[in-house]
This record gives C-alpha cells, structure tokens and sequence, in this order.
C-alpha cells in the first residue's frame, strides 16, 4: 500500500470516532508495523491534523474534524458488511485487502447508531488461509490481473474426467458460484468461448502477448454467448 493511501485511510478510521483507536488495530488493518504508524500518525499531527492521543493510548480526531456521515440505511450497510466478509473470504488478497478498506472509509463517517449496527450483524465469512487457500487466493490475483491487462495465458489443464490438455487462452472474466471459481475465456485450441476451474489449473503462465478486444472473441460476446447459464465448461 503506497504510503500516501495509508495517510488517507487513517484520517478516514478516525473520523466520527468518540473514543480512541488504538494504533494496533490500525496496523492490524492496514498491513504494516505498529512504527509505521507511529510515525504516520506523527507526520500527520506535524502536517497540521487535528489528531490528539498517543502511542499505547490510541487516537481520535478533535472534536469539529468530521465530515458529514454517508446516508446509508441500516439494510444497505450490512449489505456492503457481509459483501465485504464475503470477498476476503473467498477472493484473491488484493480484492479483500480492496473490500477491506473501502469498509474502513465508509464505517469511518457513519453515525454510532450505524456503525454499532455494522458491529452487530450475524453473517459471517470466516476466513481461512492454510497452504492450498493462500496459493489459491494467489491464483485468483493472478487471473484477475491477466484479465485487466489482457495477457494471454498458457496454461496446463486437467478437465474433469483428469484428461490433461494445454491450452493458450485470452481470459475475459471470473465468476464465483458459491463455492468454486469459474474463468471465462476464449480459447485458441478450441476456437470458441469456455469456462475453466481454477482449481484444475496444473500450470500457468503468462505468454508475453497481449490480446485485442476483437468483437465476435470479447466479453460482451462471452456474455452474450453463454446467455447467463455459464455452459462450456472444461
């Protein structure tokens, strides 16, 4: 996280607070060290932030530093709570840590009423990360990334039947059922639209070459071809 983003994101977690934060919870949330944000925190009061409060104590912006709370009812903010758990559960770390945040941003200009309701709900996404979960999080950050910058991708596949298969493919999007991941892509062997499972990807690998979005081969075409049902799949 570039450190001018974690700036931002600490004014953000104390505004509207009426007790302090402690700086371990900020760390915990931002990823970094507790002296990261003793200094962040300090640089930040130097550069004329109205922060009160200190290391071992916690911290609070003085009273007038709000701004006005976002107009959420309490339906919608626990829609973006539980979406949110559901994205650090199930996607790649950069979508969590992306969900993670904007949570941060948005509970820090509530109103005490609805943030204790954000607090309160009881759906969860408990997130478990053992080898195979991390590396899979992992995969999932690597397609979404090949996906944004159009990279073709070779990869080594076995289907469900076991039958392996190399592949060279343009991904186009990813799709979470509920329990397994889905890649949407054009597919150079079969000439046509499929949906792969990441978790039967034995090997991949970025070609070097970038792809067109060519009509006929593109996402509005996979969408249109596959007409909601996501069939095809290999």
């Amino acid at each position: 996280m570039r450190r001018a983003d974690r700036l931002f994101l600490i004014i953000h977690a104390l505004r509207g607070r009426r007790t302090a934060l402690p700086a371990r919870n900020l760390a915990e949330t931002l990823g970094v060290s507790l002296r990261t944000v003793y200094r962040d925190v300090a640089d930040l009061q130097l550069s004329g932030v109205p922060i009160e409060g200190e290391a071992g104590v916690g911290y609070v912006l003085r009273k007038g530093a709000d701004i006005p709370p976002l107009m959420f009812t309490a339906d919608e903010l626990e829609s973006l709570v539980v979406g949110t758990r559901f994205v650090r559960a199930f996607a790649g770390d950069k979508l969590a840590a992306g969900a993670q945040a904007a949570l941060l941003k948005i509970e820090a200009v509530l109103p005490p009423e609805l943030r204790e309701r954000a607090a309160r709900t009881r759906i969860y996404a408990p997130v478990w990360r053992d080898r195979g979960k991390a590396d899979f999080a992992a995969r999932i950050d690597s397609l979404h990334a090949a996906i944004e910058a159009r990279h073709v991708l070779r990869m080594d596949y076995s289907d469900e039947a076991g039958n392996a298969s190399t592949r060279e493919i343009e991904p186009l999007c990813l799709a979470f059922w509920g329990g397994k991941w889905t890649l949407g892509a054009w597919c150079r062997l079969r000439e046509g639209f499929r949906n792969f499972r990441p978790d039967r990807i034995v090997l991949c690998t970025a070609s070097g070459e970038c792809f067109d979005d060519r009509p006929g081969r593109n996402l509005d075409a996979y969408l249109q071809a596959v007409g909601g049902s996501y069939s095809g799949l290999e």
